[in-house]
Order: C-alpha cells, then structure tokens, then sequence
C-alpha cells in the first residue's frame, strides 16, 4: 500500500491561497514549500513561499526567477511566505515536482534577509 502524499521541503504544490485581503494573491498558485515533511504531516500546516508567472515581477528584488518547463518563467515571492493548512485547501503536486536546489537556497537566502531567522 503506498503512503499517502504529503508535502516536503523545496515540493511546488497547488494550493488554493483565497481567501485573501487586498492585493494579496488568491485562489489557486503554486507554492514552494520550505516546511519539512515531518512538521506538515503532523501539524497539516505547510510553510512556503507563492510562486508567480506574472512578468512584472521581473524587477522585484524579492522575487526568484526560475525556469521550468517549456521555457515557462516564474518567480518565487519570497515577500509573500505563507502558512497554510494544505489539506483543508486541498493541496497537491505541481507538475514541477521540485525546486532546483538552487532556487530552494536563493529563495531561503532572501527570505532570510527579510526576516532574519538565521539567528
């Protein structure tokens, strides 16, 4: 019997983000999770950062650009972290599977320059 999916660290997921408030963003997205397997399973929680194809953040200093496939550029809004309950809005793989682990880590370093969780 296979074990029941559950999100891991550096997994892009779809995850709906509404509701949301003002500009904020909404309704179905990718997310790169950052929370480890563990801490999602037990906690139904999943910490991550939304992920964007809209070309104007081509120039957001807190955005990681990617590539995936087909020439499809992204980015990943590390401005923007979430905690979601992933199973409550219905969360699944991404197409992507995975971040490179060079975006997970730029990702990490600039979200880390916001809100200074290196200690």
């Amino acid at each position: 019997m296979a074990a029941a999916w559950v999100p891991d660290r550096a997994d892009i997921i779809w995850i709906d983000f509404s509701p949301q408030v003002a500009r904020k963003m909404k309704d179905l997205h990718p997310m790169l999770v950052l929370s480890p397997r563990a801490f999602n399973e037990r906690t139904s929680l999943v910490i991550g950062l939304p992920m964007t194809t809209a070309s104007y953040n081509h120039d957001n200093p807190f955005a990681i650009r990617f590539s995936g496939p087909k020439n499809v550029v992204g980015y990943v809004l590390a401005h923007q972290p979430k905690s979601l309950d992933w199973r409550q809005r219905k969360a699944k793989p991404h197409p992507w599977k995975k971040a490179t682990p060079a975006v997970l880590a730029e990702s990490c370093e600039t979200l880390n320059q916001i809100v200074d969780v290196g200690g």
